[in-house]
């Protein structure tokens, strides 16, 4: 398979590197943006030169539903705004695939549209799930679109101690956009894009 090691150890390196991510002391985050429900905090990534954001809010269903709209599959086209396009391009077992999407230009498309190629890998953490990814260098690229890049990334959901109907999900994001963007637009974008996606995948859940 292209651009993939063992996919057994693949996975379990980006499932560590997701815990890494979550046990990172509360001082070391700064806020980027706050709304009622949802809090979007930032600190410079140690992959490449940008952020790792970290987001976190409460969504009134179980865990499994939630997972089942964040991870590869067609509920995802169906809610997330910035994803124009989802093919998987590779399947191993149920948990594990290679997929290929596409996002929409952003800020009056300062940011054009993207593309990425990413590893998905769901597995059980703790009473709930995490379902995380990491971008691979795949060959085939399309010209219209610019190639990003995720580094390790994804979503953490357990459910509320005292009401197991509702689930605190956290996500850690680390998107390399690629091209010559202004940082202070990447920082804009990547904020609001984390705000939007609680509030789009909220409303798929009602």
């Amino acid at each position: 398979m292209e651009g993939l090691p063992d996919v057994g150890s693949f996975s379990s390196r980006l499932k560590n590197t997701l815990i890494q991510y979550h046990n990172i002391e509360d001082d070391k985050w700064r806020v980027a943006k706050k709304t009622k429900d949802v809090t979007v905090w930032r600190k410079p990534s140690e992959e490449f030169n940008g952020y790792l954001y970290k987001a976190q809010g409460i969504i009134d269903d179980i865990v499994n539903s939630v997972i089942d709209h964040i991870r590869p599959g067609p509920c995802r086209l169906d809610w997330d705004r910035l994803m124009t396009s989802l093919d998987i391009l590779e399947h191993f077992e149920e948990n594990c695939c290679v997929m290929r999407y596409t996002t929409a230009g952003q800020l009056w498309n300062i940011i054009s549209p993207r593309e990425f190629v990413d590893f998905s890998y769901t597995v059980g953490y703790k009473e709930g799930l995490l379902s995380c990814g990491i971008s691979l260098d795949w060959s085939e690229k399309r010209p219209e679109f610019v190639r990003g890049y995720n580094h390790p990334c994804g979503w953490f959901c357990v459910p509320l101690k005292d009401n197991p109907n509702q689930s605190l999900l956290t996500g850690y994001i680390q998107t390399d956009l690629c091209g010559m963007i202004p940082q202070s637009a990447v920082d804009t974008a990547m904020a609001s894009t984390l705000t939007n996606f609680y509030s789009d995948l909220r409303k798929a859940l009602q």
